[in-house]
């Protein structure tokens, strides 16, 4: 009897295999993917470190320490000692470790600033005086309140109620709050408007951006964005710190300004601003930097409409990688025969109703500088005990 036949394969069709094709796929895309090594400190050693390294008359040092870290882990840059003391050099130049630090002679400059905005947009004096002797939300007057005003935070808060409260406060204060910074940092507060537009804000959101700014939590996490969270082509850390006081990027900026008078042989003042902000005519017309520009066209082989639009590009990252930029600085080298830095520090005169000295943008780099290498220093220190 002859064997039994094999029973014959079964032919799978074309669409029963599509299926199991698209099932794998599905599969496969719904696998987690590898999960980030880690950088930095982790979030133990990180908090231990900060307290450790904080002042002693800083209260509350555990609350500091978490938020430090925080202000970092929320926007994915790593917990570092070098990441940990830049924030903590900046906010200590700035408030001495405090969310709202006092500002002597506070109640004067804002009256100084109301004058002053009244005055500019025509507001007799009297009608001035006659808005702030009126009762406040809180039951004292405007000029009660202004009179015991210590913070910026607090006086905020009066020009927030004044000019929801007053009529006469928007005619002259037009619905702007003259109160720009604040908090532990001192971040700007417009930046912190856009920063949240940008990336989401990671604590509840419980009233407005304004006022978690002059929060610890805030003021850290806002300032630490300003600080870290943008690509610098620097090496050394003091160039963010100037560019924390004059805007991102201005060191860079000012490093390519200073190679284009020397290429150029005219004046150019390093300040970080590549062309005239504002608007109207202002900004139409060519400034110092440009000019310095175009006088060099034919020798770096550029028209005045491409250098125009690499110098636009000043306030954003990549401005380094631009045409206009490499050939400035070829062109700079060969006449001087040797390497020219590719940042400086800005020299810019900070003007401010709170600065009662001269002050500028280099000394303050310079300033938080040394405080970062001091706590660097100790990093290490603790590090080998």
């Amino acid at each position: 009897m002859p064997p039994p036949r094999p029973a014959p394969a079964r032919r799978q069709s074309p669409a029963a295999g599509v299926a199991v094709l698209v099932a794998a796929l599905l599969a496969a895309c719904s696998a987690p993917g590898p999960v980030s090594e880690p950088h930095g400190l982790g979030p133990s050693e990180a908090r231990a470190l900060v307290a450790r390294l904080l002042p002693d008359r800083v209260r509350d040092k555990p609350g500091w320490a978490a938020d430090i870290h925080a202000a970092l882990s929320a926007q994915e840059l790593p917990s570092t000692p070098a990441h940990l003391c830049a924030v903590m050099a900046v906010a200590e130049q700035e408030s001495g470790f405090q969310a709202d630090p006092p500002v002597p002679g506070l109640a004067g400059i804002a009256r100084q600033e109301i004058d002053r905005r009244a005055d500019r947009a025509g507001v007799p004096a009297l009608a001035v005086r006659a808005a702030l002797a009126l009762k406040s939300p809180d039951g004292r007057s405007y000029a009660e309140r202004l009179d015991a005003v210590k913070t910026e935070r607090e006086l905020s808060v009066i020009f927030e109620d004044f000019i929801g409260m007053v009529p006469l406060g928007k005619t002259f204060l037009a619905d702007s709050n003259p109160v720009r910074t604040g908090g532990p940092m001192q971040v700007s507060i417009a930046f912190a408007e856009a920063q949240v537009r940008q990336r989401r804000y990671p604590y509840e959101l419980k009233d407005s951006v304004r006022h978690e700014v002059f929060t610890r939590r805030g003021g850290l996490y806002f300032g630490a964005a300003h600080l870290l969270d943008y690509r610098g082509p620097y090496e050394q850390m003091i160039f963010r710190f100037a560019d924390f006081n004059a805007g991102r990027w201005a060191s860079r900026n000012a490093g390519f300004q200073a190679a284009l008078a020397l290429a150029s042989g005219l004046p150019v003042t390093p300040d970080g601003d590549l062309l005239p902000h504002g608007g109207g005519a202002a900004a139409k017309a060519a400034g110092e930097t440009e000019r310095a520009a175009y006088s060099l066209a034919g020798r770096l082989g550029l028209d005045e409409a491409a250098m125009r639009r690499d110098l636009a590009r000043g306030d954003e990252p990549g401005f380094e990688k631009t045409v206009l930029h490499q050939r400035v600085f070829a062109y700079a080298e060969r006449l001087e025969r040797r390497a020219l830095p590719r940042a400086v520090l800005p020299r810019i005169d900070l003007q401010s109703p709170k600065i009662t000295r001269k002050l500028s943008t280099e000394w303050f780099a310079r300033r938080v500088d040394e405080r970062y290498r001091r706590c660097l220093a100790r990093a290490e220190g603790a590090a080998n005990d």
